[in-house]
């Protein structure tokens, strides 16, 4: 929040994995959050994931450049209108490196960023432990989050059981994670509905997650 006594300090979390409050003003999430419902206009638009087992997910999803489905990609949304997905914008690309810039210290890195996935929870959505293996590159993923404050639980690499850390993420917040926490298992377990800023004009919450498909 703008009128806290003391601002958030940007933490490193596990190692390769940062956390920066407050990294997106307000007009940038304004900006980011007209983008975000574009995306999820038909076709190829925001959708509920049906997972292998049967199961469907708690969030609802948008893709950009490359389509997501459980467990690869696809240049259209074979789980879904079949429609090809929507392309990823440049602007992104430069949006995820400087993400990771401000994260490690360094420049963005050679690759480029191609793949967004856009989740979006409604009051009661969670998302359980996972890790984003699907990728053939090891570029860092760079979580934007938009809306409601939630619970980031960030694990390790081995194991979707402890230890890990429990992080709350509010609106403007950059995750980072890269280098050995790369794959590590991460997920919501609960958000806070009704705290997404006044001003912001969203119900519920937005996470924006930008990677380097390596395809």
């Amino acid at each position: 929040m703008d009128d806290e006594l003391f601002p958030r300090p940007s933490a490193e979390v596990a190692p390769g994995a940062v956390h920066v409050p407050g990294w997106l003003d307000l007009p940038a999430q304004r900006r980011l959050l007209d983008a975000c419902r574009e995306w999820a206009r038909p076709p190829a638009g925001l959708r509920t994931v049906r997972m292998p087992s049967g199961g469907e997910m708690s969030v609802r999803t948008v893709c950009l450049g490359w389509h997501w489905y459980p467990y690869g990609y696809a240049r259209t949304v074979v789980d879904g209108d079949g429609a090809p997905v929507k392309p990823f914008p440049a602007w992104l690309d430069t949006l995820a490196r400087d993400a990771v810039a401000r994260a490690y210290g360094t420049d963005g890195g050679d690759e480029a960023y191609d793949i967004a996935l856009v989740n979006f929870y409604a009051a009661g959505a969670k998302m359980g432990l996972h890790r984003d293996s699907d990728e053939k590159s090891g570029a860092p993923v760079v979580s934007l989050s938009l809306g409601d404050s939630c619970v980031f639980r960030f694990g390790n690499p081995r194991t979707r059981t402890r230890p890990w850390t429990d992080v709350e993420l509010r609106s403007g917040d950059l995750f980072v994670f890269g280098g050995p926490s790369r794959l590590a298992y991460h997920g919501v377990p609960r958000t806070f509905p009704g705290t997404a800023p006044a001003g912001l004009g969203l119900t519920g919450r937005l996470n924006v997650t930008l990677r380097v498909s390596g395809l």
